[in-house]
Order: structure tokens, then C-alpha cells, then sequence
């Protein structure tokens, strides 16, 4: 889909449809101004959020459509609102066979900010999740131009490069497990990384068995397919003024079917979106590559197979992560938390100085929060300030959870230095307790992202499938350092 700006004056537009937002207490000014009125009177449009109203073949305008959008109350209207809006506007007139439109933005509504939500909510709403469709009428309902009138082009620019680095995300995330293994997800980072000029390396299985990450490869030693430590490094061209150094760790299971602790066969198949938080690590070192915020940043996914094979990790084993501590596995159902650690311990080793992990960690989180908000957990308050900050500016709903220390008494192993599971009650606290005891001192922030990561249908903005949450607020902590 083309993505711009459009430059003539709102009358002499051709398009198939001008998007305009209308708002909840009286109709907006602009064109049709009349007819626009008469649809708030007659209680045809009332500005609700999201709502849609058609007016066709509209006097003094070429377009052949104008088309009213909700935006709720004015005085609560915001970027993450727009992009919703966006998104619904363009999914709603594509599903009619409409291939252009343009998108007016009011003059309280033309920062940067807006202006690249708007192309955001635009080009993830776009993407369908129909790869592996063979109809030839799938392309029938695509929207080819999207343009902005009243918008800036650095704003445009960079809601693209974050949408498409969104969708790149999510298109992994979709992916069956037969077509995405953990090696062929390294392949996929290798050739992003060429694309937009990061620096990537693949820790093969031997070499992590050399370094002691004995979590990681407990974990995947029950596949044929062999584990990846993938990393990704950004280094700004100009040498920083901080010492500071962001190390982005996401989950990379490719599959998981719960190991020896099976999980119920209902809903496996949606397990491929177990790589959900590697997805989002390496959509940001994508954007992060093309953005080039003041600070260097490192990516590392952990991509594993959690399968039930002959050489299958068992409840009860007990294995020496690369930290050097031990860890008796209870269940080898919570395996993200193993992969993790010893990625987040390698990621000290590469000199990042705070931390942030991403991972479909726990069905806990989803009990506690719903499909709603991601939960954060820290070990420094203030780094998670800076985090929480960056997601509320991107529209990524986050809520920080606690991490009182009494958890951690639910993690005692008589066995081991640690055991990988804490029981039913406080499972995501736990979870979260688990990983912290691997990261020392260093500011860390853990997103439990199992319950927005995947939306199981379709919203009116966004396609059923992976989501690619996460990925924006990533971006937002390394831009704003």
C-alpha cells in the first residue's frame, strides 16, 4: 500500500473516499456541512467512537465518497485513539472494494504524533493475515494509497517505519511452526539485519553448550530442530554522551507444546505465537535501525521448540544455568522463563547496563488482566517510570504488578538454587520473581505480553492473529533516552 501525503486543498482531492472525524456533541466544520448536520440531528451519526457514516458523491468535493469516523469526546481524543480510528476507517472501506482514501486531520490534530498514529493505525490495519490463502480474489479487498491531508512528513515517516516494522513483527508471529523453526527465524534476523544495517550474530547449539546455558538447552533438547540465540546490536554514529546501554531480551519459542507437561490439545495451535516476545525484539531493532535514537541498543531472542521427545527435559530435572545457578524444573510447561534467563544473563555480558524482556509468559497474567493491559514488573521503579511513560505515549496499555519478596518463598527448591514454578496462586508475580533473580542489580523491567499479544478476532482496527504489542513502546524508551 502507497503511504503519503497528500498536498492539494481538501475540494480538489480525487479519491474514493476523504476520511473525516467527526466528534461526540455537534458535527465538525468542513464540507457538507449541512448534510453532515442533519445526519447528527436525524441520531445517524453521533460521533462515537469509531462509528461510520457514508455520504456519496458529496457537493464540492471530487472525492466520491466523504466518510464521518467517531472519535469519541474531543477533550479525551488522542494519538492511540487516532490510530484506532485509522485502522477502522481503512479495514471498513476496503471490506467495500475501496482502494484509496484520504485521511483529513483538524489543526489541534497535526503534531508528529498524530500524524504518524494516523499512518500507523492505517498500515496495520492493511495487513491480513491470509499468506496462505491461495484465492485470487483475496487482493480484491486491499487498500493500494492511504494519504494524510494536514500532516507532516516526518511524522508520516516515522508512523511507517514503526507499522512496518509492526507488521514484520506480527508476520512472524503468524507464521506455522513448520514454516518458522528456531533456525529459520535466525535466518529471517540475518536478512533484516543486512536490510537496515544492524550487526547480527547466531549462537549456534554447540557454542551455547560451551558458554553453559544449560536452561536454554534443556529446554529445546527434547526437539529435532536446534535452538538460536539470536542478537541484533545498534550502535548510534555518533559516540553517546551516557554509558548507558539497552538490552531488549525477548521470548523465541517457536512452538510450544508444553514438553513432557503437555498442554491440552485445544488451542495448541495458537503455540507458533509463543515467539510473540522475540517478534517484537526484533521489530524494534528494525524500526530502532532506521530511527536511530542517542543510545546503543542490543536485541537477543532466545529461539527454541519446547517438544516432547525421547531426550525431552523431565519434571524434576535439574539444570545449571550460564549464571552458574541451578534450577530444579517442575514443570516444563514454563519453559519461557529458562530461555530468558540465560539470555538476560548473556545479555550482561555484552554490557547492557538496564534491561527489558518481553514474553507470552503466563496465563496468569491473562486471569489477572485480561486481554487489556501487558503486565510490568520491575526490579527499579524509576526505569519502569521511564518504561510505563513511553507505553502510555504509544497507546500500549501497561500496568505495573508487584514483586513483594515474600513471593519469593513460593520458588524454594530443596533440590536446587530455585525451582521454575511457584504453584497456581500469584503464577505471573512468580514467574516474574523467578527471572529477577538473574538479573542482579541492573534496572529490569519484565512484560508479561501472553495476554495482548494475539487477539483470537478480528477487532474492527486490526486482523485476527498476532498484534505485534510491545514493539512501540520499545522504540519509545530508546528515542527518548
Amino acid at each position: 500500500m502507497e503511504v503519503r501525503l497528500e498536498r492539494n486543498a481538501l475540494a480538489q482531492v480525487e479519491a474514493d473516499a476523504v476520511v473525516q472525524v467527526g466528534f461526540e456533541g455537534g458535527p465538525p466544520e468542513g464540507p457538507c456541512a449541512d448534510l453532515v448536520k442533519e445526519l447528527y440531528d436525524a441520531g445517524e451519526f453521533s460521533g462515537k467512537s469509531s462509528e461510520i457514516a457514508i455520504l456519496h458523491r458529496p457537493a464540492g468535493l471530487k472525492a466520491k465518497r466523504l466518510v464521518l469516523v467517531g472519535g469519541g469526546k474531543r477533550d479525551k481524543f488522542d494519538s492511540a485513539e487516532l490510530r484506532k480510528l485509522s485502522g477502522a476507517a481503512l479495514r471498513s472501506l476496503k471490506a467495500k472494494g475501496l482502494h484509496n482514501m484520504v485521511l483529513v486531520l483538524e489543526e489541534p490534530f497535526r503534531s508528529d504524533d498524530f500524524a504518524a498514529a494516523a499512518a500507523e493505525g492505517a498500515i496495520l490495519g492493511e495487513m491480513e493475515a491470509d499468506r496462505y490463502k491461495t484465492d485470487p480474489k483475496k487482493n480484491d479487498k486491499h487498500m493500494d494509497s492511504f494519504a494524510l491531508l494536514g500532516a507532516s512528513e516526518a511524522g508520516l515517516a516515522r508512523g511507517r517505519i514503526l507499522a512496518e516494522s509492526q507488521n514484520f513483527s506480527r508476520g512472524l508471529a503468524n507464521e506455522p511452526a513448520n514454516a518458522l523453526t528456531p533456525t529459520l527465524l535466525a535466518d529471517r534476523a540475518r536478512q533484516m539485519a543486512s536490510e537496515v544495517g544492524l550487526d547480527c550474530e547466531v549462537l549456534e547449539q554447540d557454542r551455547m553448550r560451551q558458554l553453559g546455558m544449560g536452561a536454554l538447552l534443556g529446554v529445546a533438547q527434547g526437539s529435532a530442530e536446534p535452538p538460536a540465540l539470536i542478537v541484533l546490536r545498534y550502535q548510534p554514529a555518533k559516540a553517546p554522551s551516557t554509558k548507558d546501554h539497552l538490552g531488549l531480551v525477548g521470548k523465541g519459542v517457536t512452538f510450544d507444546t508444553g514438553g513432557i507437561s503437555i498442554k491440552p490439545a485445544e488451542g495448541m495451535e495458537k503455540m507458533r505465537y509463543d515467539m510473540s516476545g522475540g517478534a517484537a525484539v526484533l521489530g524494534a531493532m528494525r524500526a530502532i535501525a532506521q530511527l536511530k535514537p542517542a543510545i546503543p541498543v542490543t536485541g537477543i531472542i532466545p529461539a527454541v521448540e519446547n517438544m516432547p521427545g525421547s531426550k525431552a527435559q523431565r519434571p524434576g530435572d535439574i539444570v545449571t544455568a550460564l549464571s552458574g545457578k541451578t534450577v530444579e524444573v517442575l514443570n516444563t510447561d514454563a519453559e519461557g522463563r529458562l530461555i530468558l534467563i540465560d539470555a538476560l544473563t548473556y545479555a550482561q555480558r555484552l554490557g547492557c547496563t538496564h534491561l527489558v524482556d518481553a514474553a507470552t509468559l503466563t496465563g496468569a497474567i491473562v486471569v489477572a488482566l485480561g486481554n487489556i493491559n501487558i503486565g510490568a514488573f520491575t526490579n527499579n521503579d524509576d526505569f519502569c517510570k521511564k518504561l510505563l511513560a513511553a507505553a502510555k505515549a504509544e497507546g500500549e496499555k501497561t500496568w505495573q504488578m508487584p514483586m513483594d519478596e515474600e513471593y519469593k518463598e513460593l520458588l524454594k527448591s530443596s533440590f536446587a538454587d530455585l525451582q521454575n514454578i511457584g504453584g497456581r496462586s500469584g503464577g505471573s508475580i512468580t514467574a516474574a520473581m523467578f527471572i529477577r533473580d538473574f538479573v542482579g542489580d541492573l534496572p529490569w523491567v519484565h512484560l508479561d505480553i501472553a495476554g495482548t499479544a494475539w487477539l483470537d478476532d478480528a477487532k474492527p482496527f486490526m486482523a485476527k492473529g498476532a498484534t505485534g504489542v510491545g514493539l512501540r513502546t520499545f522504540v519509545r524508551l530508546a528515542e527518548s533516552w
